[in-house]
C-alpha cells in the first residue's frame, strides 16, 4: 500500500467489521482474502483497514487477517467515537463504514468497498437511532462504493437524511433504482445515476476538483447471479427484527444480532448472497478506482489540492510521523547538447535534447527515498504539460506533499550545453517556486513538528523560510540548509536571528560559505574562482569562516570543495553526528578534510552535490559515523 501510494496506482480500502463481525469462521477470513484477491484481479491494491493492539493497519497481511477473523479472542466494532479509546486502551478491532471513511481518507485511499452503509434504523423517528455512516459521509470526502442501505434500516427515510446532509447519493448500472442490499430495487430512486466504471470516476473527478468536504455514495445492485438468494433473505428480515426487539437489542448490537439471524432463518441463502454482494463490490471500486487513477494522471494529477497534499498520505506501524521533511523545488530539467560548432547565427545544429526530473529540495527528496529514508516532501508544480513528465520520473517517491498550482507554469530548467560538454548557458522558469508559500507549509505543521530533521534549499520564499525556522525551533527540529547557489546562500540570514534556534547543518561550497559568513557578521570577505592556489590555503580559510558560525548556532558544516573533496566541520568531539540542538556550544573544534574519490569515467556531475547530501543525511538518521557516511 506504502508503495502504491507513492506511485500513485490505483487503491481501494476494505473494511474489517465485516471480518469480525459480519460474518461467521471461516467465512469471514476466506472472504476477506477473496475480496483481497478481486481487487487485485482488477489492477488495483486492497487496503483492509483494522486496528490491532492499538495499532492503525492500512493494508494487512495474512497473518493479521487470521488475527481479526479469531474468534478466540475479544475483538471490539469501532466506529469514529471509539477510534480514540481503542487506541488508547491497545484494543484490537474493526472498523466500521464511518471508521474506515476517517483512516482512508488520513491515508491519501480515495475509494472504498463495503457490503452495505448504515442508515436510520426502522422507528428511527422515535429511538433517534441514526448511523454514524451518515454523519461521515457528509464530513470526510471519499467515494463509498455498497450495496445501498442495509435493507433492515429504514431507506426511505435515510435517504431523505443522507439528502439534507447534502450527499452526492448515484446508482451505479442500468437504472436509477436504488439498491435494497439483498435485492436490486428497493422501490425509492437515488438522485444521480451513472453506468459505468468511467462516469463514476468522472463524478468523483468533478467532486474532487470542488474542494467539497463530502462524500460520495455509489449504490451497486446485487449481482444477478444472487438474485434468489436474496429474494429468499429479504422474506426473513421481518422475523429477525421483531426477535431483536423481543431481545432488547439496541445500538450497534443491532445490525449484527439481525444479519445473524437472517443468516440462521434463511439456511445460508443470506451468507451467500452477502458475500456475493461483497465480492461485486470490490470489483466495481476496483474498475472505478483505475479509470479515476487514469484520468487524474491524464489531467496532470488529482484536482484537488486538499487530497494531494494530505499530511498522512501512509499510514503504518510506525505512524506517518516521525519522517524528515524536505521543503524545496521542483524542475524539470531539459538537457539541449550540441552534436557540432555551435554558431550564434540562428542556424539549425544537429543535437540531442533529454529530460530529467531536478531541483535541489527534489534531488535530495529523491535521493533520500532511494535510501529508504521516507522523506516527506512539499514542493508546487504548476498544471500543464510540463508537470505531467516530472511528476511522471517521481513515481518512486512520495509526491502527496506536492501542491499543483493551476494557471502557473511548471519550473522548467533549459541546459545548454556544446560538442565539447561544457554548458554554454542556462535558462529558468522558477517563478513556481514563489508559490511554496507559509501557507502550504503550515498545513503539514503537525508533520514537521514531529520530523526528525528538516532540510530546506535556498529556494523557497524568505517568509516560508522564516516560518520554517520558527517552527522548527520551538520544536527542537533541527534543519538541515541547502544553500542552492551564491543568489540564495544568504537568505535564511537576512531578516531575523530565528536561524540561530534551529538551523543546524548546512552544505556550502566555498563561495557560499563566504556568502553566509559575510551576511551574518557585515564583512566583505571577497568571493574567489574556485579552490584558491593551494588547497590548504583554502581549507584554512574554510575553518576560519566556519568557527563564528559553529560558535552562533550550527552543530556540522560540509563544505564542498568540488573535485578537491568536502571538508566536515563539527563542533563536538564526537565521532558521529547527533540529530537534535546541541545542549553545549563548548568544546573543541573538529575538522576533518575527505579528498574526493579518484574515478576513471564521468557520466554528468549534475546533481552530485544533491546525491552527497543525501546520503550524509542518512547517516545523520542512521546515527553513522561521519567517516563512514563521508565516504
Amino acid at each position: 500500500v506504502r508503495d502504491g501510494l507513492s506511485q500513485s496506482a490505483p487503491i481501494v480500502a476494505l473494511e474489517s467489521t465485516v471480518i469480525t463481525h459480519g460474518l461467521p469462521f471461516p467465512d469471514n477470513l476466506s472472504t476477506a482474502s477473496k475480496m483481497e484477491e478481486v481487487v487485485r484481479n482488477n489492477k488495483a491494491i486492497p487496503a483492509t483497514i483494522g486496528i490491532i493492539d492499538g495499532i492503525i493497519h492500512i493494508g494487512m497481511s495474512k497473518n493479521e487477517l487470521e488475527i481479526l477473523a479469531s474468534k478466540n479472542r475479544t475483538l471490539t466494532k469501532i466506529s469514529r467515537r471509539d477510534l480514540p479509546y481503542v487506541m488508547s486502551k491497545k484494543m484490537s478491532g474493526g472498523t466500521t463504514v464511518s471508521a474506515t471513511m476517517i483512516l482512508a481518507h488520513k491515508a491519501g485511499v480515495p475509494i472504498f468497498a463495503t457490503g452495505g452503509i448504515g442508515g436510520v434504523h426502522r422507528e428511527g423517528e422515535n429511538t433517534m437511532d441514526v448511523s454514524a455512516d451518515l454523519y461521515e459521509l457528509a464530513r470526510t470526502p471519499l467515494t463509498v462504493v455498497s450495496a445501498g442501505v442495509k435493507s433492515i434500516l429504514d431507506i426511505d427515510r435515510t435517504l431523505e437524511y443522507l439528502e439534507t446532509l447534502g450527499v452526492c447519493v448515484a446508482s451505479f448500472g442500468p437504472s436509477k433504482d436504488f439498491p435494497a442490499f439483498f435485492t436490486p430495487k428497493s422501490g425509492f430512486f437515488a438522485a444521480c445515476h451513472v453506468s459505468n466504471p468511467k462516469e463514476a470516476a468522472e463524478l468523483i473527478d468533478s467532486r474532487d476538483k470542488l474542494e467539497l468536504d463530502s462524500g460520495l455514495l455509489l449504490a451497486v445492485p446485487i449481482s444477478e447471479e444472487f438474485y434468489e438468494d436474496g429474494l429468499e433473505t429479504e422474506s426473513v428480515i421481518e422475523e429477525a427484527l421483531n426477535d431483536a426487539k423481543a431481545n432488547g437489542v439496541k445500538g450497534k448490537d443491532v445490525t449484527p444480532f439481525v444479519l445473524n439471524r437472517v443468516r440462521e432463518l434463511s439456511d445460508g441463502a443470506s451468507l451467500r448472497a452477502n458475500i456475493g454482494l461483497l465480492m461485486n463490490n470490490a470489483k466495481v471500486a476496483s474498475q472505478i478506482a483505475v479509470n479515476l487513477n487514469n484520468l487524474k494522471n491524464r489531467s496532470g494529477g488529482t484536482g484537488s489540492s486538499r487530497v494531494l497534499q494530505n499530511s498522512c498520505k501512509s499510514i503504518d506501524k510506525k505512524s506517518c510521523f516521525g519522517r524528515p521533511v524536505v521543503v524545496g523545488g521542483s524542475v524539470l530539467d531539459i538537457h539541449v547538447k550540441a552534436l557540432e560548432d555551435v554558431k550564434m547565427d540562428g542556424r539549425t545544429l544537429a543535437g540531442q535534447v533529454g529530460s530529467t526530473a531536478g531541483g535541489v529540495g527534489r534531488n535530495l527528496a529523491d535521493g533520500m527515498s532511494r535510501l529508504e529514508l521516507n522523506p516527506f516532501f512539499i514542493s508546487a508544480v504548476g498544471v500543464q504539460e510540463h508537470s505531467q513528465a516530472l511528476l511522471s520520473k517521481m513515481r518512486h517517491m512520495d509526491i502527496s506533499g506536492i501542491k499543483l498550482v493551476p494557471d502557473s507554469r511548471t519550473g522548467v530548467c533549459i541546459i545548454n550545453i556544446d560538442q565539447y560538454g561544457e554548458c554554454l548557458y542556462v535558462i529558468g522558469d522558477m517563478d513556481i517556486h514563489d508559490r511554496i508559500t507559509r501557507d502550504l507549509v503550515e498545513e503539514h505543521k503537525e508533520v514537521i513538528s514531529k520530523a526528525p530533521l528538516l532540510i530546506m534549499d535556498g529556494n523557497i520564499p524568505l517568509e516560508t523560510m522564516d516560518y520554517l525556522l520558527k517552527i522548527c525551533g520551538e520544536n527542537n527540529v533541527p534543519i538541515w540548509f541547502e544553500p542552492t547557489d551564491l543568489s540564495k546562500a544568504h537568505r535564511p540570514f537576512l531578516s531575523s536571528t530565528l536561524w540561530k534556534s534551529a538551523l543546524s547543518y548546512a552544505t556550502p561550497n566555498m563561495n557560499e560559505l563566504r556568502i553566509m559568513y559575510n551576511t551574518i557578521f557585515d564583512k566583505n570577505v571577497p568571493l574567489s574562482s574556485g579552490v584558491r592556489e593551494h588547497l590548504n590555503v583554502t581549507l584554512e580559510e574554510a575553518l576560519e569562516l566556519g568557527k563564528p558560525l559553529l560558535d552562533g548556532s550550527f552543530h556540522t558544516l560540509v563544505v564542498t570543495l568540488g573535485a578537491h573533496g568536502v571538508l566536515v566541520i563539527s563542533n563536538l568531539q564526537s565521532t558521529s553526528f547527533l540529530v537534535g540542538k546541541l545542549t553545549s556550544q563548548k568544546g573543541e573544534l573538529r575538522a576533518t578534510y575527505y579528498p574526493s574519490l579518484k574515478t576513471n569515467s564521468i557520466v554528468s556531475v549534475s546533481g552530485a552535490g544533491d546525491c552527497f547530501a543525501s546520503g550524509m543525511i542518512g547517516g545523520i538518521l542512521r546515527g553513522l559515523t561521519v567517516r563512514h557516511q563521508t565516504h
